[in-house]
């Protein structure tokens, strides 16, 4: 089951009272906090060790050339400033063992993924710095083509070399445009949600579509329909290039609370329907533009 936001209705309204992450809300019906009840599994990992979290989060960022400059240094400024801010540290605060286990690497062709912040910690404002100083501390870099697929395939195994134990594992893929090389985006969507995988997506749509970039248009459907996948999982979409921060930052509070949509949108596929994009669409494209 799936939810998609618009950046335009999620509003970021402060941080509630008693410890709860910072309210998020559609327009219409009123989205609550959660009211965090562990299970007993959820228990048992949260009193196993020193090394259990409550979410294993792995973010995924595009760095194609489709992404101009200054959307890159947005995006990695957007992910630090969210990091460290105190609606992220009161959100850490939410979950049974207040502690996440965190990776960020950047990812374009097939072939081309690059980590930038193997597994760290974040447990509160120091290690949340020590992140957030070394994600900007890296020099911004492009590449060509775009691979969600190989995206998701990287990210993976990750998963499996994270010396923490979460209650959830996350991989979370922000872009600007369909996948157009490596395998079809659903195969390695499906093959994530085998292992329990939730993969959640920031569709990038500040530019018109344009056949330069290969961009399309309902990015965010594409996204909802094609890639994102797992209970809870969601899209917020970036549609100004002044929401840019704020949607990386709600997006960051949802995940590390392990929020939940009160009005879950239930994906195509389960309701024996077709996307509402092509989900090879971005092959398509590529193939008609290139020949081959």
């Amino acid at each position: 089951m799936r939810l998609l936001f618009s950046i335009g209705a999620v509003l970021v309204a402060g941080v509630l009272a008693g410890g709860d992450v910072a309210g998020i809300a559609a327009p219409s019906p009123k989205f609550e906090p959660p009211k965090f009840e562990p299970s007993r599994h959820q228990r048992q990992a949260a009193d196993g060790d020193a090394q259990s979290v409550d979410v294993e989060l792995i973010l995924a960022v595009d760095v194609s050339y489709s992404m101009d400059m200054d959307e890159l240094a947005i995006q990695r400024e957007g992910y630090a400033q969210a990091i460290q801010s105190k609606e992220f540290l009161q959100a850490l605060k939410v979950g049974p063992n207040g502690r996440i286990a965190v990776t960020y690497f950047e990812w374009a062709a097939s072939s081309d993924q690059k980590i930038i912040i193997p597994w760290r910690l974040i447990d509160g404002p120091e290690t949340a710095d020590a992140v957030a100083t070394e994600i900007m501390k890296t020099p911004i870099r492009r590449a060509s083509r775009t691979s969600i697929s190989g995206a998701i395939g990287f990210a993976m195994p990750l998963f499996d070399e994270d010396p923490y134990r979460g209650i959830r594992r996350v991989i979370d893929i922000s872009g600007d445009g369909p996948n157009n090389n490596g395998s079809p985006v659903t195969l390695a969507r499906d093959a994530a949600l085998e292992k329990g995988i939730i993969i959640n997506g920031l569709p990038i749509m500040v530019k018109e579509p344009s056949y330069s970039t290969m961009d399309i248009d309902n990015l965010d459907y594409y996204y909802e329909d094609c890639v994102i996948g797992g209970p809870g999982s969601f899209v917020i979409s970036i549609k100004d290039r002044e929401k840019f921060k704020e949607a990386i930052r709600t997006k960051l509070l949802m995940e590390v609370a392990g929020r939940t949509p009160e009005h879950p949108v239930v994906h195509v596929a389960e309701k024996d329907k077709e996307p509402r994009v092509n989900c090879l669409i971005g092959e398509k494209i590529w193939s008609d533009r290139w020949g081959r």
